[in-house]
């Protein structure tokens, strides 16, 4: 079942710490939801995009302005990963590396047009036409794409869920 946490993430405020920061934010995501999923293993995740000091979250606009400041640099991608079961928690951060191509108006024009980075952070996302605006990723593909697989492993492992059982089935 797939919910959405009521929590209010610009409730938290970034101090300097990246990690602790989207570790936070999937932690209490998670707990907002255990009234309503008391007996569940509960999934949640937060993921920022993090340039030169600054978080980038979804862009309450088109993005224009983040993926200007993307072009051309490299930038980190972190997620907040938080497993909960009962009053245990286990957490994990993925930090990833990625270098954009140097991109102009005309492509950033044409990327917004189809609306492929509304509802992800910094304003992009690697998959199809993103594709194109991706030089270099440096570390694990899928925290850029939704998900760092191998963090969810180790973190559901500790709540006794097996992902290669799971994909053998």
């Amino acid at each position: 079942m797939v919910a959405v946490s009521p929590f209010d993430e610009k409730s938290v405020p970034f101090q300097g710490d990246i990690e602790g920061y989207v570790r936070e934010i999937a932690e209490k995501k998670g707990e907002a939801l255990v009234s309503e999923f008391p007996d569940e293993v509960i999934l949640t995740a937060d993921t920022v995009v993090f340039f030169e000091g600054e978080i980038f979250h979804k862009p309450e606009g088109d993005g224009r302005e983040m993926l200007q400041a993307l072009s051309g640099n490299t930038h980190e991608v972190y997620t907040g990963l938080a497993v909960r079961k009962n009053e245990k928690v286990f957490s994990g951060v993925e930090k990833t590396k990625v270098t954009f191509n140097s991109i102009g108006e005309k492509e950033i024009s044409s990327y917004i047009k189809g609306l492929h980075g509304r509802d992800k952070a910094g304003g992009y996302g690697a998959q199809e036409m993103g594709s194109l605006l991706i030089k270099r990723i440096e570390g694990c593909f899928y925290n850029v794409i939704g998900l760092p697989v191998n963090t969810l492993r180790h973190c559901l492992a500790n709540v006794g869920i097996d992902l290669w059982d799971a994909f053998s089935s």
